[in-house]
């Protein structure tokens, strides 16, 4: 079994990094191998609709045909028996580099057909991790829940399974008073950070552990 998880946060020790390599010990301890790879460590950009992955026929058929820093990870993507891709909200949505990912990643199974079929062969676990400022009761007014959800339908549509892991209301800073964020209450966010992020941690630990048990029920 190898779990692969994708970190699409320009930071590699903060929320969404640290959520990923608590999953990733889950799905150690279910005997998996592992791997974690930092988006913001490599040089590419998203799809650049040449529709290459979309000729019948073609030597690019149902994968990427261009070739950059993002390459041989889709390579890898394509081998894994499970995927966590996991990424902080900006603007109501996944970063720039998760995006890009994304595209490239599922774009080239997705087939212009009733019901949109997946040429991905086999059928793996997945999961998405978001994690985001807002608490969770304030996700609907943003419609959070609908753009994240459509996500987990794709995933789920191209690969089999997807489950939506979601960390909400999180600390941004370190030290609240060097920025402007007067927003926020950085009390209530360092205690949040010190009481429910560890249960958060707990819970991708579980998430991992899951996928690395192969399909859910």
């Amino acid at each position: 079994m190898n779990v692969l998880a994708i970190n699409g946060s320009p930071r590699k020790k903060w929320n969404t990094a640290t959520l990923l390599e608590n999953a990733l010990e889950g799905a150690r301890e279910g005997g998996a191998q592992t791997k974690l790879v930092h988006l913001y460590e490599l040089n590419y950009k998203g799809c650049i609709s040449c529709f290459e992955c979309k000729k019948i026929g073609g030597k690019n058929y149902g994968r990427c045909a261009v070739k950059d820093g993002l390459t041989p990870l889709l390579e890898e993507a394509g081998q894994a028996d499970a995927l966590i891709l996991g990424t902080p909200v900006y603007f109501s949505a996944e970063t720039g580099m998760m995006r890009s990912f994304f595209e490239r990643l599922a774009f080239p199974y997705l087939t212009y057909t009733p019901g949109y079929a997946s040429l991905f062969t086999r059928k793996i676990p997945t999961a998405l991790v978001y994690t985001m400022n807002l608490p969770e009761e304030a996700l609907p007014k943003w419609g959070y829940d609908i753009s994240m959800e459509r996500m987990r339908g794709t995933m789920a549509r191209i690969f089999g399974a997807c489950e939506l892991f979601c960390c909400t209301d999180t600390y941004q800073f370190s030290d609240y008073s060097k920025y402007l964020s007067t927003v926020w209450d950085a009390t209530a966010k360092a205690k949040r950070h010190e009481e429910v992020f560890p249960e958060d941690c707990k819970r991708a630990h579980a998430l991992g552990l899951r996928l690395s048990q192969g399909m859910p029920a």
